[in-house]
């Protein structure tokens, strides 16, 4: 039976858009998640964290058990899997299960993002597979433009529970052109177990940083190094790694991960705190909020494309020095507004200037780390890269979140002070201050000193969100040296 590529083409973008919507989404929803729990910014850390830790230590896992055990048949499970999560998402009365779900979630998409690749590249012949690639691409860029302004409207209109519940027509969808048109492939040759050990390491060493940095527990963090120090022993040993440490021998894929995870966490922690900015000090909307990144997904989406021939043209070095100092500079443009003023004139040209920069800089960076190894490792070394982004985000966010903590506290302590408010009103509102922007002063505080208050929660969050838009900037700019000192110039 001849293969209908066009449906297998249709049944990847369908399955990658569910990932796309998720991570593009729910930072949206965010805020209005904390106020609907009550709940302070660690907790809605880990509902990001939760998802990126499964994913990112799990997704070459699930690469691997496609190409042993079927591409299709795991892309179907891992659908399955992270649609019955999303609705565990929507439906979920509270904090905890909430977490548990979108831990799940991670689960899902780390067994089909990886497959839904390997279909495409196994279904199209290697004359027709960079056009079925851009057009994935494309697509791809596309639901991540449009995403946020879906998500917003969402919250806006329904519920942010509704951001969970959209995912299901698109499962169904896939699920149905998956079964009907897409045939099974396996890669041929692979043999030796899973490496389970590698990924049970992996998440509990990653996830025992991640809490000791966002619960500030030092002996947890010490905890998740030396469980990471046991992956890599383990690594070093294992028969078929997840992660196999000689790639890493290669200068330019060990600058080319260095770099990704020096960007892609500067990224992960400014698109995590820019909605609670947005929302809660700028009083946008949902809607506004997801409209507000509009500029950076189109720009990223509509000239990846044309960077994509700067590597060839100009080698790798190039883009990826130009391509983060830009980045370093949008970044550094989130932390510039104040509170108030119109979007056009205050996080609008950062928004450019941002997707300008990620946009010069994210096909050569993919073609610079595929590039480093030959063809037959090009696929795991895609996948090591993937991962590096992913975990980027889950540990940058963590210490975003304690330096906005640490920037926090004392600002709002002291415009407390200034204004002489009364012990009892400053004690209660203090006590508030893991909330972040969402703080608030006690209920029988009203007329003017409540407004104060709220102001002071107000500016003492901008001076917070300064501080993590700088971090990200520094970031940003120490990923265009890593790019000047070990990414190869040459075409």
């Amino acid at each position: 039976m001849p293969v209908k590529r066009g449906w297998v083409l249709a049944a990847t973008i369908l399955g990658s858009t569910l990932g796309f919507l998720e991570s593009s989404i729910t930072n949206i929803a965010l805020p209005a998640m904390q106020q609907a729990f009550g709940a302070d910014a660690a907790e809605m850390q880990w509902v990001v964290n939760a998802y990126m830790l499964a994913f990112g230590a799990l997704i070459l896992v699930g690469g691997a058990a496609g190409d042993r055990f079927g591409r299709r048949r795991v892309f179907g499970l891992g659908v399955v899997v992270f649609t019955a999560a999303s609705v565990a998402c929507g439906l979920a009365p509270g904090v905890a299960l909430l977490l548990a779900a979108r831990a799940v979630q991670g689960l899902g998409a780390a067994l089909l993002v990886p497959s839904s690749l390997a279909i495409l590249t196994a279904a199209f012949p290697p004359e027709r597979r960079g056009r079925a690639i851009g057009t994935w691409s494309g697509a791809s860029a596309i639901v991540t433009a449009g995403g946020p302004i879906l998500g917003g409207l969402l919250v806006d209109v329904v519920s942010w529970r509704a951001v969970f519940f959209v995912i299901v027509p698109v499962a169904l969808a896939t699920l149905a052109v998956a079964e009907r048109h897409v045939p099974e492939s396996r890669a041929a040759g692979v043999a030796g177990p899973l490496d389970l050990p590698g990924a049970a390491l992996a998440i509990a060493g990653f996830g025992a940083v991640t809490f000791g940095l966002i619960e500030r527990s030092p002996l947890v963090f010490a905890v998740g190094l030396l469980l990471l120090g046991a992956f890599l022993a383990v690594e070093a040993r294992a028969r078929a790694p997840m992660m196999p440490l000689w790639l890493f021998r290669s200068r330019v894929f060990a600058g080319a991960n260095l770099l990704t995870f020096l960007l892609y966490g500067a990224l992960g922690a400014a698109v995590f705190f820019l909605p609670f900015d947005l929302v809660q000090v700028q009083g946008y909307s949902a809607t506004a909020t997801g409209a507000a990144f509009l500029p950076f997904a189109l720009i990223v989406g509509v000239l990846s494309r044309w960077s994509g021939g700067l590597r060839d043209r100009y080698g790798a070095r190039g883009p990826l020095v130009a391509g983060p100092a830009v980045s370093a500079v949008g970044f550094a443009g989130l932390a510039w507004p104040g509170i108030g003023g119109s979007y056009w004139t205050t996080f609008f040209l950062p928004m450019v200037v941002l997707g300008l920069g990620m946009a010069v800089t994210v096909a050569p960076l993919t073609a610079a780390v595929m590039g480093a190894q030959d063809e037959a490792h090009a696929g795991v070394a895609s996948g090591v890269n993937n991962a590096v982004a992913r975990l980027a985000s889950l540990i940058v966010v963590a210490l975003a979140g304690l330096l906005a903590l640490a920037v926090f506290v004392p600002a709002l302590e002291s415009r407390v002070a200034s204004l002489g408010v009364p012990p009892d009103v400053a004690r209660a509102l203090l006590a508030e201050a893991p909330r972040l922007a969402d703080a608030g002063p006690p209920d029988g505080v009203t007329g003017a000193l409540r407004a104060a208050l709220e102001r002071a929660v107000d500016e003492a969050f901008v001076e917070a969100f300064r501080s993590v838009a700088g971090l990200c900037a520094a970031m940003s700019a120490g990923s265009a040296l890593v790019a000047a000192r070990l990414v190869d110039a040459r075409r």
